[in-house]
């Protein structure tokens, strides 16, 4: 069988995923910081270095490093699972979660990977939800540019 995309040893990616017909995936603070640790629990098992991401209402951003290349569907394919368990039973719902399968397309480790870095963190002033990246809680901006979360920490160093 055929795989259907490119994936390269110690390459950076730009993940991205969308909710289902455009619906919000993260309702509640909780939602958000549930899939946050479980992104720092898969990144560990299928080793992940993140280097920035953005979970917004109704799709996620993340920016990062897979050390082996077939880790990487194995990653998302746990993340969005064990997210999408946890969203359902929570909210009494059946059914996906997910529009489709995840996007990623690699990045150079170069001054396009600060600039992706930023472009996800300043989604949330783009959509007006928050005036600065620093405000919205739910990227990795504070933790990757001043070393601090209010949630749990995630993000890996950049490694050039």
């Amino acid at each position: 069988m055929a795989k259907t995309r490119l994936l390269l040893e110690h390459c950076c990616y730009h993940i991205y995923v969308r909710g289902n017909r455009k619906k919000r995936i993260f309702k509640k603070a909780s939602d958000f910081e549930f899939y946050l640790e479980q992104l720092r629990r898969y990144k560990k098992r299928y080793p992940f270095l993140l280097y920035g991401y953005c979970l917004m209402p109704n799709h996620i951003h993340l920016l990062g490093e897979i050390i082996i290349p077939d880790n990487l569907p194995k990653l998302m394919q746990c993340l969005q699972r064990s997210y999408t368990a946890y969203f359902n039973k929570t909210y009494k719902i059946v059914g996906h979660l997910w529009q489709g399968r995840f996007k990623a397309k690699i990045i150079n480790k170069d001054r396009y990977l600060l600039n992706c870095a930023a472009y996800i963190e300043e989604n949330p002033v783009r959509a007006n939800l928050v005036r600065a990246p620093i405000d919205y809680r739910f990227c990795s901006y504070a933790e990757r540019n001043l070393g601090k979360s209010d949630t749990i920490r995630v993000v890996d160093k950049f490694i050039y």
